[in-house]
C-alpha cells in the first residue's frame, strides 16, 4: 500500500478506538449514576441513566459500521483483523453493560416508591463501584495493550462474585424475617444480579484484549466463586 494508503488506514483504525473508549466512558458513568440514583432515591438522576442508553445503543452502531468497513474495504492481516474483530466484540459487551444499568434505573424508580431496606443500597453501590472500576482499568489495558493489566481484571471479578452471594443471604435474610421485605429484597436482588453480570462483562472485554495481543484466548479458566441459584437478571 502507498504511504497515504497506510496512514488513511491507520486512522480509520484510531477512529473506531476512539469510538470504543467513548462508548466505555459513557458506560462509566451509567454506571455510577444507577447506583447513585438507587442509593439516593434520586428520580430525575435514575430517568437520566435510563434515556442515556439511546447514546450507548448509538455508538455501537457506529462502531459495527466502521469496523465492518475497516474488514470490508481494507483486507486487514492478521493483527488488524483482531483489532477490527476485538473493537466488534467489545463494544457488544459494554452496550449489554449499559443495558445492565438502564435496568437499574427503571428499578429503582419501583423501589422509590416502597420502604427502603437498611444498608442494602450501600452494599450495591460498593459493588457497582468495584465493577466501574474494573471497566476502567480493562479500557487502559485495551489501549495500553497490557495482558497484566486485563489479567488483573479478570482475577477480580472473582471479588464481585462474592459480593453477590454476600448481598443475596442478606436479601434473603431480610426475606424470611418480614414478609413485607419480599417484593423490594427481590426487586434489590435483580440489580445486584445485573451488577455482577456487569462484572462478566468487563471480564469478557479483558479477555478480548489477551486475545488482541497474544493471538489466542487465556488458557486458564476464569476464577469463579459458587454463585447462589438466581434466574435470569435481564429484567424489564
Amino acid at each position: 500500500m502507498s504511504k497515504h494508503i497506510v496512514s488513511s488506514y491507520d486512522q480509520d483504525l484510531e477512529s473506531v478506538q476512539a469510538l470504543v473508549m467513548k462508548m466505555g466512558g459513557l458506560v462509566e458513568q451509567q454506571i455510577l449514576d444507577a447506583a447513585r440514583a438507587l442509593a439516593e432515591r434520586d428520580e430525575e438522576l435514575a430517568a437520566a441513566v435510563r434515556l442515556n442508553d439511546r447514546a450507548v445503543d448509538a455508538l455501537e452502531e457506529k462502531i459495527n459500521e466502521q469496523a465492518a468497513l475497516l474488514i470490508a474495504l481494507r483486507s486487514p492481516t492478521a493483527g488488524d483483523l483482531r483489532l477490527a474483530l476485538s473493537v466488534i466484540k467489545i463494544s457488544a459487551s459494554l452496550e449489554r453493560v449499559g443495558d445492565y444499568a438502564k435496568n437499574i434505573a427503571k428499578r429503582s424508580l419501583v423501589l422509590m416508591q416502597m420502604p427502603e431496606i437498611a444498608g442494602s443500597t450501600g452494599a450495591i453501590r460498593r459493588m457497582a463501584i468495584a465493577v466501574e472500576s474494573m471497566l476502567q482499568d480493562v479500557l487502559d489495558s485495551y489501549i495500553q495493550r497490557d495482558v497484566g493489566l486485563a489479567g488483573d481484571v479478570r482475577e477480580r471479578d472473582l471479588e464481585v462474585d462474592q459480593m453477590y452471594n454476600a448481598l443475596f443471604r442478606e436479601f434473603l435474610t431480610y426475606m424470611l424475617e418480614d414478609p413485607r421485605n419480599i417484593t423490594p429484597c427481590m426487586h434489590l436482588h435483580f440489580i445486584a444480579k445485573n451488577i455482577e453480570r456487569m462484572g462478566d462483562h468487563a471480564t469478557s472485554i479483558a479477555e478480548q484484549v489477551i486475545y488482541l495481543v497474544s493471538g489466542g484466548m487465556p488458557d486458564e479458566p476464569r476464577p469463579k466463586t459458587e454463585s447462589v441459584p438466581t434466574s435470569d437478571a435481564q429484567g424489564a
